[in-house]
């Protein structure tokens, strides 16, 4: 009785292994909704570009022109360490500077000279220009994941020393650093980062 039982359980598990692997062997995988293309290394790396691109670009444009020049430096509070900190309009241009720096690793784009150095042009004085020159820092992002796939995106940079991957991404981790830091300088002047609104603090 016992040995015709443990058949009768080994035949159901069996039949249920087999109708489970049948059923996801015939369904499209749960990430990727049906009429969707799967996700690519490229529009990965794309998606990662536009969080950031989106948050930075909006913190940005929420400072007020006449305090593009703020740094905490400014503010005199005792113990602090700020001084000789980048101001916020630095924190911006520095951001863009450093992207196209990176990526043009990626698309072979010959940039400035005046964008290399760490704070890009010093001619953008204007909050109009430096928010433009962020925005199209963030186009040649754009343009340097589309050219990222899995046969090249761990070749060396030409000309350069690194992974295309690794300039991809860390372009994006350095960006999110700084948008910690220009958080703390809007916050600074009461304002409330846009990617913040409508959140509890």
């Amino acid at each position: 009785m016992k040995h015709t039982l443990s058949l009768l359980l080994l035949a159901i598990l069996i039949s249920t292994v087999i109708a489970v692997g049948q059923d996801a062997k015939n369904a499209a995988p749960a990430s990727v909704p049906q009429g969707q293309q799967p996700p690519t290394i490229a529009s990965t790396i794309d998606r990662e570009i536009s969080t950031i691109e989106k948050q930075l670009v909006g913190a940005a444009e929420a400072m007020p022109e006449d305090k593009f020049n703020f740094s905490p430096e400014s503010l005199a509070i005792p113990g602090d360490d700020y001084r000789g900190v980048r101001t916020f309009a630095l924190q911006i241009k520095h951001v863009a500077a450093s992207n196209y720096f990176l990526w043009s690793a990626l698309t072979g784009d010959k940039i400035p000279e005046d964008y290399r150095g760490g704070n890009g042009p010093e001619a953008l004085k204007t909050k109009a220009d430096i928010v433009k020159f962020l925005e199209h820092s963030f186009a040649l992002g754009h343009k340097a994941a589309a050219t990222l796939t899995t046969q090249n995106m761990l070749q060396t940079a030409e000309g350069g020393k690194s992974p295309r991957l690794y300039l991809a991404t860390f372009a994006v981790a350095h960006a999110f650093d700084h948008y910690g830091q220009i958080v703390e300088y809007l916050r600074m002047n009461g304002i409330v980062p846009p990617a913040s609104r409508g959140k509890s603090d």
